[in-house]
């Protein structure tokens, strides 16, 4: 297994860090993770398939991007894998086109051939599909436990419209799953949040799917300002730095849900995945360096499943994280890159959830507020 990085902006590459002569027709698996006005131009495409002729390309529209040990805007970071055994194949569908989120997920892990399956890496459009359901159906199916991670792609801090493409310049709507195949690969993962808690447990008592009106019987949206203080009348945007951890009934896990928008009309909360009634719920508060502490526990928790070093480590991390750590940001990143090493290619970015089981040989969730990890490495 051979990568090589490259940093794209203003129509050109400017940056490549490729020590191992990855030769771009010998490039099976592109991945781009870019601004929305990147990955959805057509020139960025056609540039794309010149370059590399006969690779897979997924692109993933974001709220930053991953390069190496840099948290950058306005570019395309993108990774190009050359495999010595392992295969992929690929599936995609358009949740317009089909039931709803959760029978996209279903649809999506039907498409794959089992055998030998190693992994399904996700990109989803992070506006129109409810992530939570689409978690729902991938795992419906999954008897044997097979890994899936990945992430729900971002469109800056607009929420407007999030785009992924396959083999094509990336679309609205788009789910696209990449199965990968063979004896020889290691695959691994981590996800790790570094939030605390603060006051009561609390119960959801009203909501519906994602929509939150009710938390133990009193109104969820006073409940919550109330909490906020003097950050209350910056809502949303300041609701990033107070998310919900959310423990179901039937679960021991906690998971986070960040708020996207609120409605003073209906008195209600809107988040990046379902609130089902009966969940236990607890306000959550950011610490910077404990943030930058779990991005590297994060980091530790994937090296232990296989227990060697990858040659690829793909982070996705959440916009939150990004807007509280703001000018602290490459210090998450670098936390990462420390704990892998130097013979570790990192790559990712920013997004509006997070895809990844919480325990090794579980289901994945949905996460908000997280560093999710996958890395990659084929052995001899």
């Amino acid at each position: 297994m051979k990568v090589a990085t490259f940093l794209f902006k203003d129509n050109t590459i400017i940056k490549e860090s490729n020590m191992e002569n990855v030769s771009n027709e010998k490039v099976q698996l592109l991945i781009g993770f870019g601004e929305n006005k990147i990955v959805t131009d057509a020139k960025t495409f056609t540039f794309l398939k010149e370059k590399f002729p006969n690779a897979t390309i997924t692109l993933c529209s974001t709220a930053g991007e991953i390069y190496g040990l840099e948290a950058t805007e306005n570019s395309l970071s993108l990774t190009a894998i050359e495999f010595a055994t392992t295969t992929i194949k690929k599936a995609s569908v358009n949740v317009s086109n089909i039931k709803n989120s959760l029978s996209a997920g279903e649809k999506l892990f039907e498409l794959l051939p089992k055998d030998n399956l190693k992994l399904i890496f996700i990109l989803s459009d992070g506006s129109k599909v409810n992530g939570s359901e689409l978690v729902k159906g991938l795992n419906k199916n999954n008897v044997d436990n097979i890994l899936i991670t990945g992430g729900l792609a971002g469109d800056g801090s607009r929420f407007l419209e999030s785009c992924v493409g396959l083999d094509n310049i990336a679309q609205s709507g788009n789910i696209v799953a990449i199965g990968f195949y063979g004896d020889k690969l290691k695959v691994s993962h981590g996800s790790m949040g570094g939030w605390e808690t603060f006051g009561l447990e609390r119960e959801v008592t009203h909501s519906k799917n994602n929509v939150l009106f009710e938390i133990d019987h009193k109104n969820a949206l006073e409940l919550y300002k109330k909490y906020l203080g003097k950050y209350a009348d910056e809502l949303p945007g300041s609701a990033l730095l107070f998310p919900l951890s959310l423990k179901q009934a039937n679960s021991n896990n906690s998971v986070v849900r960040t708020i996207l928008t609120i409605d003073e009309k209906n008195q209600s909360m809107t988040f990046a995945g379902d609130l089902p009634i009966g969940s236990k719920v607890k306000f959550m508060k950011a610490n910077f360096d404990r943030l930058i502490d779990a991005a590297s526990e994060a980091a530790t928790n994937s090296l232990s499943i296989n227990n060697i070093q990858p040659k690829l480590a793909i982070l996705i991390s959440c916009i939150g994280r990004k807007i509280i750590l703001s000018n602290r940001i490459d210090e998450e990143i670098e936390a990462v890159a420390k704990t892998f090493g130097t013979n570790t290619a990192i790559t990712g970015f920013y997004s509006y959830g997070e895809i990844s089981p919480l325990n090794p040989l579980t289901n994945c969730e949905l996460h908000n507020q997280t560093m999710t990890i996958t890395c990659f490495e084929e052995t001899e």
